[in-house]
């Protein structure tokens, strides 16, 4: 068997270069084609990856925008509070002042003078029986029946400055 194993092996030796050549150049191929799909694969991810990456900048961008708009808004409604509340503190201050000056005039030499076209205009609203009294607070109150007219000069101050209300908004939204 020496004989033919030495024979064969020379009569195979170009079947085995074959198959080597065969096998070297599919093992290449082999590595050719996993070169490209890695190649393949990094690129899809590459791509992948920048796409992401986009995305959540965009996302990012909106949610930025969305908080800012929040933010934005939280912001005036505070500033329109604070607003309101400072204007609502100076009108009270401003019917306080107005009110007590108002009750000041008691002191005035005038005052005598102003009782009198009170005291008239009780009678007028609500008849010559009515029971016309000086208020503590400057002023007159009459009382006729369950009928009752407040002429106090804080009543007769507040009323006035309500009057007044829309010009005194006027000056606020300058």
């Amino acid at each position: 068997m020496t004989g033919l194993a030495q024979r064969s092996a020379t009569a195979l030796a170009p079947v085995r270069g074959l198959l080597l050549t065969a096998a070297q150049k599919e093992a290449a191929d082999i590595r050719r084609d996993a070169a490209e799909q890695a190649l393949a694969l990094l690129e899809a991810a590459r791509r992948e990856a920048d796409r992401v990456r986009v995305a959540a900048a965009e996302e990012g961008t909106v949610a930025a925008r969305s908080r800012a708009a929040l933010r934005f808004a939280q912001v005036r409604r505070q500033a329109h509070e604070r607003v309101l509340t400072r204007r609502n503190a100076l009108w009270l201050e401003l019917q306080r002042q107005v009110r007590e000056s108002a009750v000041s005039l008691r002191t005035d030499s005038r005052y005598p003078r102003l009782l009198a076209p009170l005291i008239a205009q009780s009678h007028a609203l609500l008849g010559p029986e009515a029971s016309v009294a000086e208020s503590p607070e400057g002023g007159v109150i009459a009382e006729v029946g369950s009928r009752r007219l407040d002429l106090s000069l804080p009543v007769l101050a507040t009323r006035t400055l309500e009057s007044m209300m829309q010009e005194v908004r006027e000056l606020w939204m300058r």
